[in-house]
Parts: C-alpha cells; structure tokens; sequence
C-alpha cells in the first residue's frame, strides 16, 4: 500500500533503496509502527532517512503525501515566491490608543488555531490592514508585522514580537546542510584537512605487507613494518570580533573550539582582529594583548594552512587608506588590503569564511576582501565542508 509513497520519496530527492523499504515494510508488519501516522512516520524516517540534513526534506515529503500539503518546485524555498514577495512588502503597522488596544480580543491557544484554519479555506485575496483575515500591518490575530497581543504569524519577520506561534516553523528546519555548525559538526569538517605523511622510522606494522610477504613464503610470518603516518597540517586561524561580528561571536567561539581541540594537528595558532588585520594582531582582545603581525608571518611559511573568518563588513577606508583603523588611538601606517595582501602571499592555501548570507557580500568593503581572498564561503555545514576541500586543493 506504500508503493506510491516509495516513489514519490525518490522523485522528490531522497535516494531511498529497495532493501531499505523491503525493511521498513518487515517492521510494518511487525507492528513496530503501531497503529497511528506518527507511529508510522517516525519509523520510517529512521529506516530511510540516511543523514540528518535530509530531515527537513522528509518532512515536507510526509506532509505532502499523507496530508495534501503542496511541496515547493525547489524545496530549499520554504513559502511560495508570491507570498515571499507579499511578505516583503508587508503594510506598516497602525498606531493604536490604548482603548483600541483593550478592545483587541484576546483568544485561547485552541480557538486561535480553529479560526486560523477556517480562514485558510474561506480566503482566495490578499488583504492588508484588516481585522479579520490573513493578511499584514492590521489587528487580526493572523499574518504579519501587525498587532495582535497574541495571534499566528504567517512567516516573514517579527515585528512586534507577539506572536502566539509561527505557521511556517517546521520540526527538523535547523538541521539542513545550509544551517550554521555546531561543535561536532565543524570538528568533523575540519578532520577532512588531514594530510597524512610517512614520518620518522619503520615502526609500525604494516599489515598488507606482512600478509603479501606470508604469500610469497608460503604461509611463513615474516613481519613487514613501515614508517608512521602523521597529520603534518599546520593550521593558521584569524577570527574577526565585536562589532558587526557580534551576533556570530558563539558560532565563532564554536570553530575555535572545534579547531583547538583537534589533536591531530601538527600546529595550530589563533588570533583574533576588528574587521581587517594591521600591523597588530591581538592574542586577547579584552586586555589588548597584541603582536606583531610580521613576527606572526615570519613563522609561517608555504606549509601553513590558513582560515579567516570576518563578515567583510566595514567602511572601506579601513581597507584603503593609511590610519584607517576604525580605532581612533592606532594610526597604521600601511592600508589594510595591503596587509591582506601580504599575508595571502605568505600562505597561498588561505580561504575566509563568513557567516553572513552569500547574499549580503555585495557591500564594497567585502568585494575588496574579495578581490585578495577570491576563495571565500559561508561558514555553514557544506560552506566549511568545501573551504576545507579548497584548501586542499591548493598547489604551493
């Protein structure tokens, strides 16, 4: 009876086998799913679901099939195009007197869910302003960016912040390959930067060899050893603080704590810098401890490895002009692309991350980042995953 589902599930991205759902079937009849929806919809979420970033797709798949919910052309798109757009060009919300606002009906979790549904199936318009359907800058209990003391918000952005729930949310949203990292998650990203070399004397045993020589003397043991492979990665990390770099700061704090406690290493340094690097670069930026940048350089070289991580987001005569520290007490003497510079010629396998939207790097200061670190990504699950796989890829 779920042959149609199977299909469906492919059709829309999720590469479920046969083996897989010949299983989710067994357990079926088993009963393992019990006797409900949910029943069945956590079991197979758990047989064919392969990683977790596909949880959201599965979602929208499940609800799609069984309750007749519409799945998006491209499923990265959580609404409609045309509500996005309707959404972005949401009325202004009213000012309302004090009167006004007592007289708002304040309604119970229960009633506020059944009358949002009736309206979903009576309305075929957009509407603004009102007090009764689903619409923007009004007093009705459902839409966006009006006021209610306690409604649903139908997407779009918190305006006054009173929203009893939010239609859109769903369950596993956080978990899709373009959301921000995690500990675990960035520690695994970064363990693909390995680099492994045969180090030092034949002191471990080689296994392979040991079986081939035992081939070749008919069954006799005779020990093969090889050199050890270590992690011959040095790792460099520059992490832009405070400012506009503020609301990332935990996220930060995560990749440097991710990178620090990776032991694989064969070096790790970290220092941190407001919105471009100078002369100086800071080893605590609360107490203003600080060295020099060039002595930094000076023990690099080519084997270095390099990631910065900074929003490229700031008045671009901090890149461009002498003295342009947005710190009124430093006077640097060179421009700070120039020192941008510098440092990507000391360490060609250099990328930077950021953790604004792609979207938003079009403000000049981060298209002249641009221009002396090209190799630059989101830092999000896949955004790290593929500045590592770039970084490895760098020829020096």
């Amino acid at each position: 009876m779920f042959t149609e589902f199977f299909f469906f599930l492919r059709a829309k991205g999720l590469k479920v086998s046969i083996n897989e759902w010949l299983d989710l079937l067994s357990a079926v009849k088993k009963g393992l799913a019990g006797t409900s929806l949910m029943g069945f919809y956590s079991l197979c979420r758990c047989l064919v679901v392969k990683h977790e970033s596909h949880f959201d797709l599965f979602d929208q798949c499940f609800s799609a099939y069984f309750q007749g919910t519409a799945v998006p052309e491209d499923l990265k798109n959580k609404l409609h195009d045309d509500l996005l757009a309707w959404l972005r060009q949401a009325a202004p919300g009213i000012q309302l007197s004090a009167d006004q606002l007592a007289q708002i009906q304040n309604l119970d979790p229960e009633e506020i869910r059944r009358m949002f549904e009736e309206r979903l199936k009576e309305q075929k318009e957009r509407h603004d302003g009102g007090n009764r359907w689903i619409g923007t800058g009004g007093t009705s209990a459902f839409g966006n960016s009006g006021y209610h003391p306690g409604g649903i918000r139908g997407g779009g952005e918190s305006r006054n912040r009173s929203a009893m729930q939010i239609a859109t949310a769903r369950r596993f949203q956080n978990l899709r390959s373009d959301i921000v990292l995690d500990t675990r998650q960035m520690g695994l990203a970064l363990k693909k930067l390995r680099i492994l070399s045969h180090i030092g004397t034949h002191s471990e045993i080689d296994v392979d060899g040991t079986v081939k020589q035992a081939g070749k003397n008919g069954g006799d043991i005779d020990l093969v050893f090889k050199k050890s492979r270590k992690n011959t990665v040095k790792l460099l990390l520059l992490t832009d603080v405070g400012g506009s770099m503020t609301p990332y700061s935990q996220l930060c704090s995560r990749l440097f704590s991710a990178a620090g406690g990776i032991n694989h290493f064969k070096a790790f340094k970290h220092y941190y810098f407001h919105n471009c690097v100078y002369d100086v670069l800071f080893t605590d930026i609360q107490r203003s401890e600080t060295v020099p940048t060039m002595d930094v350089l000076g023990e690099m070289d080519e084997t270095w490895h390099l990631l910065v991580v900074g929003d490229a987001a700031m008045n671009p005569y901090e890149l461009l002009a002498p003295g342009g520290c947005i710190d009124y007490f430093v006077q640097n003497e060179e421009p700070g692309v120039l020192w941008l510079d510098k440092i990507k010629k000391k360490i060609p396998a250099s990328v930077w991350l950021n953790p604004e939207p792609p979207q938003w790097w079009g403000i000049q200061s981060c298209q002249i980042v641009r221009k002396v670190f090209s190799d630059m990504y989101p830092l999000t699950i896949e955004g790290l995953a593929n500045a590592i796989d770039r970084l490895k890829a760098i020829k020096v």
